[in-house]
């Protein structure tokens, strides 16, 4: 069992950056790869970045060059570091802890971010 809080949303200008953090406990971190998966008005949810438990990195194509996913298994935390911040990047961003990447299992319970122009 894995219990996963994420923070660091929150409104910012087209062009700007925010850092999200996903903190786990409950399970060996270590063991888990985590993913961001995000929802945007509307839409269904989508992939958006993961990362294994042997440190590989995925991103989907709409934020590769634009975000940086990367882990911390000494202090149980990911962190999803979104730069040049776009309109159609608005959406609830979650973090989902699983055995592979693009696989989730548990699920943090969001975090809103706002990308205004």
């Amino acid at each position: 069992q894995v219990q996963l809080v994420e923070s660091g949303g929150g409104l910012v200008q087209a062009g700007g950056s925010l850092r999200l953090s996903c903190a786990a406990s409950g399970s060996t971190f270590s063991d888990h790869a985590i993913n961001w998966f995000r929802r945007a008005p509307g839409k269904e949810r989508e992939f958006v970045s993961a990362v294994s438990r042997y440190g590989s990195t995925y991103y989907a194509d709409s934020v590769k060059g634009r975000f940086t996913i990367s882990r911390d298994n000494a202090k149980n935390t990911v962190y999803l570091q979104m730069n040049s911040l776009k309109p159609e990047d608005t959406a609830v961003y979650y973090c989902a802890s699983g055995p592979v990447p693009r696989i989730p299992t548990y699920w943090g319970q969001g975090t809103q971010v706002t990308v205004s122009s």
